[in-house]
Order: C-alpha cells, then sequence, then structure tokens
C-alpha cells in the first residue's frame, strides 16, 4: 500500500506524517511521474484557487483526472473543492471528478474556524468505534449538495453536509490530519486497498 499526497501547497506535510503514524507508504506529488505506483491520493487543505493553478501549471490535471478514475482519491477542505464537480460563485481549475457541489469558504474567516463532535455511522463501523469524530473546520467549504451515485457521510446538527463519498472518492470540508485521530484516514485506506 502506497499514498500519495498532493504537496503543491497546503497541509500535506500533516497527511503524510498521519499516514506514516498508520504504518502506511508516502509519496510527496509535484509531478505526474509521482502518481505512478500509488494506490490512492490525499488532496490537502490549503487553497483551492492556489493548489488548482499549480496543478495546471504542472500539467497534472489530466493525469490527476485518470488516476481519480481509478484509485481512490480523497480532498480535505481546499482539495474537496478541487476534487468537486461544481462549485458556488467561483471560476477556477477543478478536476470534476465528484458529483458534488461545494460553497467556498461557507462558514466565514480565519476567525470563525470550529471544531464539533460528528457522528459518521460508516466511519465507526469500518473502524469498529462507538464514539464521535471530532472534527476541525478551518476556513472550511461546505458540500450544498450530492448529485449521482454521491451519498452524504456526515452533516452538522443543522443539516448542513460536511463530508461525502462516491465510491473510491471521499471529500471532507474538515481536516482530519490536524488531529490525533487516524480514523479518517485508516477508512480511506481500506477505500484504497
Amino acid at each position: 500500500m502506497k499514498i500519495g499526497v498532493l504537496a503543491l501547497q497546503g497541509d500535506f506535510a500533516e497527511h503524510i506524517s498521519m499516514l506514516k503514524k498508520l504504518g502506511v507508504s508516502t509519496a510527496e506529488v509535484r509531478l505526474p511521474k509521482h502518481l505512478d505506483g500509488l494506490d490512492g491520493l490525499i488532496i490537502p487543505g490549503g487553497e483551492s484557487t492556489t493548489i488548482g493553478k499549480l496543478a495546471v501549471a504542472y500539467d497534472l490535471m489530466q493525469p490527476l483526472k485518470q488516476f481519480g478514475q481509478r484509485h481512490a482519491v480523497w480532498g480535505t477542505c481546499a482539495g474537496a473543492i478541487f476534487l468537486s464537480k461544481d462549485i458556488s460563485r467561483n471560476d477556477q481549475p477543478l478536476l470534476g471528478l465528484m458529483d458534488i457541489k461545494v460553497q467556498r469558504n461557507a462558514f466565514g474567516r480565519q476567525v470563525d474556524s470550529f471544531e464539533t463532535d460528528l457522528e459518521i455511522d460508516e466511519l465507526m463501523r469500518v473502524t469498529g468505534t462507538e464514539h464521535p469524530y471530532h472534527a476541525v473546520f478551518i476556513r472550511a467549504p461546505l458540500i450544498e449538495s450530492v448529485h449521482g451515485n454521491a451519498k452524504i457521510l456526515s452533516a452538522l446538527d443543522d443539516g448542513r453536509i460536511v463530508a461525502a463519498q462516491e465510491g473510491h472518492l471521499l471529500a471532507t470540508s474538515f481536516h482530519p490530519e490536524l488531529t490525533s485521530d487516524t480514523r479518517f484516514h485508516e477508512y480511506f485506506i481500506s477505500l484504497a486497498s
């Protein structure tokens, strides 16, 4: 098992650290050739417009799209935006792999960042745990809607969607790499294997 982390911008080092904690082989992905031999890819949080522009500059858009058609890909925060087919009120490069619509910075500015516990049945089922998942939201996007084969994994108490899955594709509005809880990374590894 080898999981890559898109390392163009954002908090890729934290994802790599979490994967290493789980004993998983990792690779930083900056060029198309870095996708070779990977079982899955994490697109980290950061700045989605910058990630998209750098992916275009490094000729990564088509290789990432092709990779995501066959392999597990997980977008966290900005990565969820980049993974989506549609976003509200913005024009930026998107992979268009996951049939979700995302709204950037839906919860406000940096000062509006927050943490909350989420009940995620699928995560608890796969990892065999019963306690909620403590999620960290930083300038977080909102998954406005899911379409086609995409399904909601978790929502806030008010119904706003913060995690979704479509087959081997995963999107979270929050940052699992900024906690000590490895369950979301374990869940993604199960999708990649």
